[in-house]
């Protein structure tokens, strides 16, 4: 059964910020009222769709005993009575907790792994892959960092990302990629296997985490690259050095403050996941979620370029789609692994 109590309290309370945005909130609550009226709209939509659902079956079910209306009413009564559970279960995924940090922007860091020079090429295809995605979402996307080999390839490359449920999609790409694939260097044709890793933190603000002065040495120095647009002539570049966790972050864009600010936005992000790696782990001592575990050396998706196959091995989903995957075509991959993560969670409820 659906907790009624709690429906009850979350429709009270999705109508009491209503009455304070039309009354007009002081200002500075606005913010605050309005992301958590937008966080609720949907969980109350559904609990609307639910309890009409139930109302209309409760009337249909009346009129089957007028004659008249006896046919129409079981037509009716079929269909609600198939409907009602999908609007149940509906209502059972919007009721889950929600990540507090599934609304923020999202770094992505993508750095080469066990293959060489075609693990770096295949980071810069990955790196191409969520630009591309990115766009295909209305999202931002904004390159922090990147170093790049002298074939091309990317050393590490660090992006950020910002629009609507940016981190709540993208979390789940954390991990080990694996391409198995013939390396344009090869001349004997023979297949490949190497391997990027992604991971993916949610944007820390400054009141998630407090980074004393003393804690950061900040370094500055020539910026380096393989060629083109990415070397700088002057001493832009910024390196900073988290002390206590011994974390190094570079940024080496033209302007100097704004390396400062791309830097202390990665050292941030990094802790901040830290921090919420050692409370989930804490939280989950007797369990591991299958999906988004946040487990960066686990390895969770292979790329076979000879058979045109992605196989993301957490969820056993196989797509013989892999241009269309390259392109940036993600949606079906991360709505298999949201539901699956759903289908967890709900699980662990019964």
């Amino acid at each position: 059964m659906l907790p009624e109590e709690r429906l009850r309290q979350i429709t009270e309370r999705f109508e009491f910020l209503e009455a304070q945005l039309n009354a007009g909130a002081a200002p500075d609550r606005i913010g605050a009222i309005s992301r958590e009226y937008a966080e609720l709209k949907p969980v109350v939509e559904e609990i609307a769709a639910w309890r009409d659902g139930r109302s209309d079956l409760v009337d249909a079910r009346g009129m089957l005993a007028d004659p008249e209306m006896r046919e129409l009413a079981e037509d009716e009564v079929e269909r609600l009575e198939r409907a009602i559970p999908a609007l149940e279960q509906r209502l059972r995924i919007a009721l889950l907790p929600k990540d507090a940090a599934d609304a923020r922007p999202a770094l992505i860091e993508i750095r080469p792994g066990t293959g060489g020079d075609e693990a770096a090429l295949f980071a810069g295809d990955l790196l191409s892959m969520y630009r591309r995605y990115a766009e295909a979402q209305g999202w931002q996307f904004q390159l922090l960092d990147l170093t790049e080999t002298e074939l091309g390839g990317v050393k590490e490359a660090i992006a950020r990302i910002e629009g609507e449920g940016v981190f709540a999609r993208l979390k789940y790409e954390s991990g080990v990629h694996r391409v198995q694939r013939v390396p344009e260097t090869e001349s004997g044709g023979r297949i490949h296997t190497s391997a990027a890793t992604v991971a993916v933190l949610p944007e820390a603000e400054d009141v998630d985490i407090d980074v004393p002065a003393g804690d950061i040495r900040i370094d500055t120095m020539r910026a380096s690259g393989a060629g083109g647009q990415h070397v700088n002539t002057t001493d832009s570049a910024v390196r900073i050095t988290h002390l206590p966790t011994g974390i190094v972050v570079t940024s080496s864009e033209k302007s100097q403050h704004q390396n400062r600010a791309n830097a202390m936005a990665v050292l941030r992000a990094r802790l901040y996941d830290m921090e919420r790696q050692r409370a989930d782990a804490e939280r989950a001592a007797d369990r591991k979620s299958q999906v988004g575990s946040g487990d960066r050396s686990e390895r969770i998706r292979t790329y076979n370029f000879p058979q045109g196959r992605m196989t993301d091995h957490r969820i056993n989903l196989t797509l013989y789609s892999l241009d269309r995957v390259m392109a940036g075509d993600l949606t079906e991959i991360i709505d298999a692994l949201v539901a699956d993560d759903q289908a967890a969670k709900l699980a662990q409820q019964e």
